[in-house]
């Protein structure tokens, strides 16, 4: 049986002309009310599809174009709060705004068509302002939705973007810690009288810290240990900025220049060739390979370290300004002498400031202490013993700064055929502690 859906004789109060790009469906079983009902929306300005019954409408919302269903309530076979339930699993790009009109002025008439996912009623007979106004709010809702699935799309776009350089990103700094880890070459080397060992480990992929060797006469090995202010990218860049310069410039008068002389030229170079912010801690040592004497300048860098045979452990050097910090800073060249059996140590800030769970910083004491725990192990080993004792003392494996550090053991023989290598003994300074010529 057909049953009219009235509309109100104030169904033109809402009739204003509008341009919009909503399309609207009208379900209804009548096909009388149904032409009232599309003749009226499409003076609002709405693109009107219409059905007869249920499954039909759920039809024709399977194509793209239905932003809003209008359906009678009490449908044969499929009633309107059924359709509603329907449409709603149906799989759609956005969201579908949906009205029923209904006599039905019962709470819970109204529960069951909120229930099956209707988002507006309108009361039968219909009224043209009413039915205007809620397909305005509709509008909005929609609006709003598709203006989100706009920003989303813009937001995914944006995050592969985001993904896509950062995976470049990833790619050229792996590329750049390979060619910072390349200046630094090998590792362990045996030069002469004595066994170097390098160690760095940036924080991030690359870092402002630097480790060398640098070349000179056959009797004697020059090591550096640099570390520029900062993290990242530019503090790498300085830093090997910085390493050219000491590998090539720096010696280039020979031998005879004091490491108190290449610090001030570092010094100069920051302050007047690279033109930034940071300014960077050194310490360089030449060491004399027949008669373990040594001679370093410090800038700013932790106190290098003697361990030596007999287990004591003594800070050298004279601190020093940071380089790149004061025009025309001036620093001490400090002599110092290795025994047969002693090492020589530099270490970056990124070590003796780091901290444990009591909030302590490891310090010279603290250095001094790992020194003496692995008196033993080859100088091969020194740096991994050191940094798993570090890792033991603070329970975590990940540095907040760049680590590095230089080790030369001078004539290693002396320490592998010795017996005691880890005395419990106080840390000392020493300007100029005594030595021996290296046994053949």
């Amino acid at each position: 049986m057909t049953r009219a859906t009235a509309i109100h004789p104030d169904a033109q109060a809402g009739d204003v002309r509008t341009k919009t790009d909503f399309g609207v469906l009208v379900v209804d079983d009548s096909r009388l009310q149904r032409h009232i009902l599309v003749t009226l929306l499409r003076r609002w300005g709405y693109r009107v599809e219409e059905a007869a019954t249920g499954p039909e409408a759920l039809l024709r919302c399977r194509s793209p174009g239905i932003d809003v269903v209008i359906s009678d309530w009490m449908m044969p076979g499929m009633s309107g709060p059924e359709l509603c339930r329907a449409f709603r699993q149906l799989p759609r790009r956005g969201y579908g705004y949906f009205v029923l009109l209904t006599s039905k002025a019962e709470k819970a008439a109204v529960a069951e068509g909120l229930e099956m996912g209707a988002d507006d009623f309108v009361g039968k007979p219909v009224n043209g302002g009413e039915l205007r106004a809620r397909l305005l709010t509709g509008e909005r809702i929609l609006r709003m939705e598709r203006e989100l699935q706009g920003k989303n799309a813009q937001l995914t776009d944006a995050l592969a973007e985001a993904r896509r350089l950062h995976d470049m990103l990833g790619k050229d700094l792996a590329e750049a810690r390979s060619l910072q880890t390349s200046l630094v070459g090998d590792r362990f080397r045996r030069l002469g009288r004595v066994e170097v060992a390098l160690m760095l480990q940036p924080s991030h992929h690359v870092g402002g810290d630097l480790v060398g060797v640098l070349p000179g006469p056959e009797d004697e090995v020059t090591v550096f240990s640099l570390d520029v202010s900062g993290h990242g990218i530019p503090s790498a860049l300085i830093a090997a900025r910085l390493a050219a310069y000491l590998s090539s410039d720096a010696l280039a008068a020979g031998p005879q220049t004091p490491p108190s002389e290449v610090a001030a030229r570092l010094n100069q170079l920051i302050l007047e060739d690279v033109g930034s912010d940071h300014f960077a801690t050194l310490v360089l040592a030449r060491i004399h390979m027949e008669s373990g004497a040594v001679v370093l300048a410090q800038a700013g860098h932790p106190y290098p370290a003697i361990h030596r045979l007999d287990g004591r452990v003594e800070f050298i050097g004279d601190g020093g300004l940071p380089a790149g910090l004061v025009p025309g800073a001036t620093y001490e060249d400090v002599p110092a002498r290795l025994s047969p059996g002693d090492r020589l140590v530099l270490v970056s800030d990124g070590l003796t400031e780091r901290e444990g769970p009591d909030g302590q910083q490891l310090a010279e004491v603290g250095l001094a202490r790992l020194l003496r725990r692995s008196g033993h192990v080859p100088a091969s080993e020194l740096f991994d013993a050191l940094l798993w004792d570090v890792h033991a003392r603070t329970g975590d494996t990940e540095f907040e700064d760049d680590v590095s550090g230089v080790l030369v053991d001078y004539c290693p023989e002396a320490r592998r055929s010795a017996k005691n290598l880890s005395p419990e003994l106080p840390s000392a300074r020493a300007a100029s502690p005594n030595g021996s010529q290296c046994a053949e």
